[in-house]
């Protein structure tokens, strides 16, 4: 925290995309990333404390490094596992869309590839929108990294979500089935073949993005 503390800009940098309640210290995003990758070995009771912070950038920077351990080559199977725990049951501490889209595709979305995905379908159930951006974001591991078979759940996820009109939701939903599709078009064209016309206009927009 002193270290971002020392990269704050208060007044300056004000984070406009933040609509959540903690205080705002003015870190500029790229100090917050590049401080946070020094600390890539913290133990994850140091992290643990970074999400009980106040402060707006003291929690992303959390997220942060959970994601840089998740992306980490040497990091061991247990982490990756404490990481993904972590993240879920402190869930709570996520509250604006980037933090979930910092770490929930290398510390959610990898830890699940090729584990049951029913912890993703029980966040896209849930009454709170970030917890349903995790279930459609984590995702994008699998279309950045899987195979075509890993889409089947992206897809029965997007597919409950597709009424979702928050725009935290519906634009992820769209996100991911675009990238769903460079992996797998004729997959993507089928799902939009059954379901564009009940689909969000945002969604539909992001989905066919990189179709011809």
């Amino acid at each position: 925290m002193a270290a971002l503390r020392e990269q704050a800009k208060p007044g300056e940098v004000v984070h406009k995309h933040y609509h959540g309640s903690g205080e705002v210290l003015g870190v500029p995003m790229r100090a917050t990333f590049d401080t946070t990758k020094t600390f890539t070995t913290m133990e994850f009771a140091e992290i643990e404390r970074l999400l009980d912070e106040s402060s707006y950038e003291g929690r992303l920077a959390g997220f942060c490094v959970l994601d840089f351990k998740a992306r980490a080559k040497k990091t061991a199977d247990d982490e990756r596992q404490a990481a993904y725990e972590l993240y879920l049951r402190r869930h709570e501490a996520i509250d604006t869309w980037d933090m979930v889209d910092r770490a929930a595709p290398h510390v959610v979305g990898r830890y699940l590839l090729t584990r049951k995905r029913d912890p993703l379908f029980k966040l896209a159930r849930t009454t709170d929108p970030l917890r349903r951006r995790t279930a459609i974001t984590a995702p994008l591991y699998f279309a950045r990294f899987g195979t075509s078979a890993d889409l089947a759940d992206l897809f029965a996820i997007a597919e409950l979500l597709l009424d979702d009109t928050d725009p935290v939701v519906s634009k992820p939903v769209g996100i991911a089935l675009k990238y769903a599709g460079v992996l797998d078009e004729p997959a993507l064209r089928s799902f939009l073949d059954q379901h564009a016309s009940a689909m969000q206009r945002p969604t539909l927009r992001y989905a066919t993005e990189k179709l011809k």
